[in-house]
């Protein structure tokens, strides 16, 4: 499937592309949710095995559907080429540098700070689909570039002069570490629609894998940084780890039906979610300033991706 084919579900979204926008925005809800669990209950973990324990509860809990579904079987195992490995691989690596860097900055900052600034990461994945995949640029979109960029502004928005945020934004590491985590968002995205679109794996095999490999990469850190209570917290790695499966599932079902730039910021409004969470729940500072911050960033995204 090309990219013309891609450009032509953006133009039918209101018939054929439906049910995708409606798991879009379901996965949005559910890593917003997710966010602030992370945030809420396991600070202090280290993001490695903080990953893996969370991806093998999460395995677990998704073994049921890859049996009911019955289409993992060994002939569709056995399609899989140097394409299929090259992306698979790419995918997960990226995922997992993706979601380390992102704990690591929700670790240091504001989930309220973070998650904005993150959540950007369609800003990234229009310019890889017109670098890969020969995507056109439109003003709307171009704008919408501009409005996304706004929204790092007002996330790191102070009172004090026009520059102050910039200059916050140059010298925070949660910034820094967030926009590197929305640039490997981005490669994962376009990925995932190579992987489950040109490529045609199997919703229910993609899913698995992503996990699994994810889990595999980060193997070697989460050993070196063993936590120690995981026992007591077992119960909350088996709900994190339902939260990730349910997730996974439902944005691996969007990226199946919608185009990359399509299902990424309507998954990527998770910010509101997060946001509002974080500020209702977790009492952080410049609530309202924020939520503008989110705000700002789904309507550039979503411009971005008309």
């Amino acid at each position: 499937m090309g990219i013309g084919v891609a450009a032509t579900s953006t133009l039918q979204l209101g018939s054929v592309a439906d049910p995708g926008i409606g798991l879009a925005l379901t996965a949005a809800i559910v890593w917003g949710v997710y966010i602030y669990l992370l945030k809420r209950l396991f600070e202090g973990y280290p993001p490695a095995a903080l990953t893996v324990l969370i991806n093998a509860f999460a395995i677990a809990w998704y073994v049921p559907v890859v049996v009911a579904d019955g289409s993992v079987t060994a002939a569709a195992l056995g399609r899989f080429g140097v394409a299929e490995l090259g992306v698979v691989a790419v995918t997960v690596v990226a995922t997992a540098a993706a979601f380390v860097l992102f704990l690591v900055a929700i670790a240091d900052g504001d989930v309220s700070y973070v998650t904005p600034i993150n959540k950007i990461v369609p800003m990234f994945v229009l310019p890889m689909e017109i670098l890969l995949l020969g995507q056109v640029l439109t003003p709307l979109e171009v704008a919408g570039v501009v409005v996304a960029t706004l929204a790092v502004y007002v996330a790191n928005y102070d009172p004090g002069g026009f520059l102050e945020p910039f200059a916050k934004a140059a010298n925070s590491r949660p910034a820094q570490l967030a926009l590197l985590s929305a640039v490997c968002y981005a490669v994962s995205d376009v990925g995932k629609r190579v992987a489950l679109q040109e490529l045609a794996i199997p919703e229910t095999l993609w899913v698995p894998l992503l996990l699994a490999g994810v889990a595999t990469v980060l193997l070697p850190s989460a050993i070196r940084n063993r936590p120690t209570n995981v026992r007591r917290d077992l119960p909350k790695f088996a709900l994190a780890g339902a939260v990730v499966a349910l997730g996974e599932h439902v944005t691996t079902l969007s990226f199946a039906i919608l185009p990359a730039s399509i299902a990424s910021p309507i998954i990527n409004t998770q910010a509101i979610v997060a946001v509002v969470l974080g500020g209702l729940l977790l009492g952080e500072r410049h609530f309202r300033i924020r939520i503008l911050a989110a705000v700002l960033a789904v309507i550039g995204v979503t411009m971005i991706a008309v």
